[in-house]
């Protein structure tokens, strides 16, 4: 099972251009707000592969890794 799974983000340009992801829309139609974004910073994936924006975001208790690869987002699959 591939571990990169494209996702929907619902996000806002801020005045100074930052791009700010709010929620994720999962593959099973599931909506996930986020609470918090911890970091922000170009890097890769080791677990599913790709590159980008890498966004460490909290939702919930929970912190996890979502990235922005040419045009697309993309989160890894927990199993």
């Amino acid at each position: 099972m591939n571990t990169k799974v494209y996702v929907g983000v619902n996000a806002m340009f801020e005045a100074d251009g930052r791009l700010l992801p709010r929620s994720i829309l999962w593959e099973d139609g599931r909506i996930f707000e986020i609470d918090k974004i911890l970091d922000v910073r170009r890097a890769a994936s080791l677990k599913a592969g790709g590159s980008g924006i890498r966004y460490t975001v909290r939702i919930g208790r929970h912190e996890t890794f979502l990235y922005l690869e040419e045009g697309r987002w993309f989160a890894e699959r927990r199993f």
